[in-house]
């Protein structure tokens, strides 16, 4: 070592700290590559992606590499520095040059790297995993020795690496993921990625029609009331029934009795001829499986009831549609933005809706509507004019009639 140049020992040193520096930063950005990416670029078979994505699917042998590389470098850098020092000026130089080194260490093999690995990560990670694939076939024995040590060690405190959870993406955290994506995709069809993963947790009770709002026929009405009601209807479908919407007897197709309406023959039986058996479906039926009973029996309406029976409100396919779609087909928004933040709500809209359109956090547990939930809180049907503060937003009831809040201003706290 004696007949070696300063200079080339100075060389040798920052090659070895450069070397350390490189598998502290590839660490890095190797364990912090977005898996979704990565999987994408693997299937455009992206060269670098492809060998990272397989020095990933073990990452036991990948981190024993990385150890041995870092640490392997640090050790020839601090016996390296001992004689550089011992040649500059003797034993009393050791320490303040291993201070130096400690220094040199953490800016330029650890801080650096690190922080550039976090900001740039794919580049320097496909980059490495062009020198980590051979060197983990080279460095073989011995990274396969210092996994299987550092497997008895864990063994000693309880630990089974091999029996290791497999971490899962949950629906909860893929709504995170999706919610984040802000300036990746449109916010409609963010809206809809949301929907769709929130079906299953959503019934069509929640989407219904309440039967309070039902638009249908009373067969017992005056024909020519009947007709008036058939000739102005915005529906196509509307269900038949006999005094109240308990009784349904069918649903009716307006498209096949409009062209008979006008026939001096035609009459309430021509209506009960025409009418599709009535279909009906539990209150808790979830949208995703409402979706296919739907498409399997080839309809497009059905009644929600509950467990005695009774009718709780009308669910149709456009509404399960909607509420995948949201504004993509909404003829009008049921929450309109204003210009000073705040929202006018329509006091009908679900809870859940609102959630997803503003990003609240309101419950979903109890009450269906916005309406239902701000009678709940105030257990009284609060006048227009009246403000509340409900669970960190103020919502001021802007208009009533007299059993249901109609329309809501608000705005958050939060």
């Amino acid at each position: 070592m004696n007949d070696i140049s300063l200079s080339i020992l100075f060389g040798i040193l920052a090659a070895l700290l450069l070397i350390s520096a490189f598998f502290s930063g590839s660490e890095t950005a190797l364990m912090t590559l977005n898996r979704y990416r990565l999987q994408h670029l693997a299937k455009k078979k992206h060269k670098g992606a492809v060998k990272a994505q397989t020095l990933l699917k073990r990452p036991e042998r990948l981190n024993g590499l990385i150890a041995l590389g870092y640490h392997l470098g640090i050790v020839l850098t601090a016996s390296l520095t001992t004689v550089i020092a011992l040649r500059l000026g003797g034993e009393p130089l050791i320490l303040p040059a291993v201070a130096v080194l400690t220094g040199l260490i953490l800016i330029f093999s650890v801080s650096i790297p690190k922080t550039l690995a976090t900001f740039r990560p794919e580049r320097l990670a496909f980059f490495s995993a062009w020198f980590f694939i051979p060197l983990v076939k080279l460095l073989y024995p011995a990274v396969w020795t210092l996994n299987l040590l550092s497997r008895l060690l864990l063994r000693i405190f309880g630990v089974n690496s091999s029996k290791a959870d497999l971490v899962t993406r949950d629906k909860e955290e893929l709504k995170n993921i999706v919610s984040d994506a802000n300036h990746s995709m449109p916010t409609r069809y963010q809206n809809m990625l949301l929907s769709i993963l929130d079906l299953e947790s959503a019934s069509v009770a929640d989407i219904m029609t309440h039967r309070n709002d039902v638009v249908g026929i009373d067969i017992e009405e005056p024909l020519e009331d009947i007709i008036a009601q058939l000739q102005k209807s915005p529906h196509t479908r509307m269900p038949v029934y006999k005094k109240h919407i308990d009784r349904v007897i069918g649903f009716l197709h307006l498209r096949t009795v409009l062209a008979q309406v006008s026939q001096p023959d035609f009459d309430k039986q021509k209506i009960v001829n025409s009418l599709a058996k009535p279909f009906f479906i539990p209150a808790g039926t979830p949208i995703s499986k409402q979706m296919q009973i739907f498409k399997s029996e080839k309809l497009r309406i059905g009644l929600v009831v509950d467990e005695y029976g009774d009718v709780l409100g009308l669910v149709t396919l456009d509404d399960l549609l909607q509420e995948i779609l949201g504004e993509l087909i909404a003829e009008e928004a049921d929450i309109k933005v204003q210009k000073d933040g705040s929202f006018l709500v329509d006091a009908g809209t679900t809870v859940r809706e609102l959630n997803r359109l503003t990003n609240w956090q309101l419950p979903t547990e109890g009450p269906r509507t916005l309406n239902g939930l701000i009678i709940e809180y105030m257990e009284t049907i609060p006048e227009p004019g009246t403000s509340i503060k409900l669970y960190g937003h103020v919502m001021e009831i802007l208009k009533r009639d007299d059993n249901t809040i109609k329309l809501v201003k608000c705005h958050s706290l939060v």
